[in-house]
């Protein structure tokens, strides 16, 4: 059933431990999850361990919102200026929660950056996930709804990674535009998306529609080891 009064408030790390397990489950499965750690059991304390270090950033250096109840969150950040880098402390976090999986997490984060578009100027999803029992029930519409309206207020863009097919059909359904998909190395297809703000164009790679079997041009040349954030992004 859809809630259509779910109610949209700032998080605060008093919320983290309602939090982290929303996170760790609503990004449990999918091509991506399989690729990083492919036993699923060891993938569960990983990212109960991973997501606390997110979260913990995402509070102090983004815009974290939740509903009510706590049983759906979403990440952002603001890509107005070049972003910090992250601190040693943060690093280390991230480096303990992944363990021997941490290469695989780096790449993947390297390639995300490699294709994140720097202009426009816009908000960067990092993370929007829902409690299981509560997906399909216009949580994570109503988390977004409620920055795009902070958004479209200054007439700025977003951005996020779409990790499946059916994410993509998600995200589009409220205004977003797939751009040429990256391919992760041996890996999943990563959709990137864009929502226009104001009178901002699309960024290179972007148009109104993009085939679903367009993949991103090899950019040959351009490195690959992780420049601003160090581990995913798993829009």
């Amino acid at each position: 059933m859809i809630d259509t009064d779910v109610t949209v408030r700032a998080a605060t790390p008093d919320d983290a431990d309602s939090l982290i397990p929303v996170l760790a489950e609503a990004f449990l499965d999918g091509p991506v999850a399989d690729w990083l750690v492919p036993d699923r059991a060891e993938r569960r304390l990983i990212y109960r361990a991973y997501f606390t270090a997110v979260l913990g950033h995402g509070l102090a250096h983004g815009h974290v919102h939740t509903n009510s109840d706590c049983t759906g969150v979403a990440i952002w950040y603001s890509r107005l200026r070049s972003p910090t880098p992250p601190s040693r402390e943060h690093l280390d976090a991230l480096g303990k929660a992944t363990g021997r999986y941490a290469p695989v997490f780096a790449l993947l984060d390297a390639v995300f950056e490699v294709h994140h578009p720097h202009l426009p100027l816009h908000h960067h999803l990092a993370y929007l996930a829902v409690a299981p029992n509560r997906q399909g029930c216009g949580v994570g519409t109503a988390l977004l709804a409620d920055h795009h309206r902070r958004l479209d207020a200054e007439g700025l863009s977003a951005y996020l990674e779409a990790i499946s097919l059916r994410t993509r059909a998600l995200y589009e359904r409220v205004g977003y535009h797939a751009g040429t998909p990256i391919r992760i190395p041996d890996g999943p297809t990563i959709w990137r998306m864009w929502r226009p703000g104001g009178t901002a164009a699309f960024p290179p790679g972007f148009s109104a529609t993009v085939p679903l079997d367009g993949l991103c041009p090899d950019r040959r040349g351009t490195s690959l080891y992780p420049r601003r954030y160090p581990y995913p992004l798993l829009g």
